[in-house]
């Protein structure tokens, strides 16, 4: 079942890909959270998901449907949680979902959603096909 803050948002099941905290540096000239910072942080999140299926490197190529719902504060506590959502010959789709968990509270709010595509490389930055999805993990780096 999934989890739910105190204003009745679900949260995806399972553990976020990544997690950090929106701090000072981030900000834009409103004092919010940059978006371009956000969308990093997204990226990276898709990347351990992509990175984990292909058993190796992988490069992001496309954005796509990227969504910024509400704002992200200094001190908020970023959730990014990531699933595959279409796996092809060389390449993968990322859903990635964001939420701000408030500084103090246990309050999540969703503030970002996008779909990132990531291709399989090999040593020379070249496209790779994808191991079977049974396959034992190669070396990892």
């Amino acid at each position: 079942m999934n989890q739910r803050d105190d204003g009745g948002v679900p949260l995806p099941a399972g553990e976020p890909a990544l997690k950090t905290i929106a701090m000072p540096a981030d900000t834009n000239p409103n004092g919010d959270i940059f978006g371009g910072w956000l969308l990093s942080q997204m990226d990276l999140a898709g990347a351990v998901v992509a990175y984990d299926r292909a058993q190796g490197r992988v490069a992001t190529v496309a954005l796509d449907a990227m969504s910024f719902l509400a704002p992200v504060a200094v001190g908020d506590l970023v959730l990014c949680y990531a699933s595959l959502v279409r796996e092809g010959r060389t390449s993968l789709s990322i859903r990635v979902e964001s939420f701000a968990r408030r500084r103090g509270t246990e309050r999540a709010v969703k503030v970002t959603q996008g779909t990132f595509t990531y291709v399989a490389i090999d040593e020379d930055a070249k496209p790779r096909v994808l191991p079977d999805a049974g396959a034992a993990p190669g070396p990892r780096g």
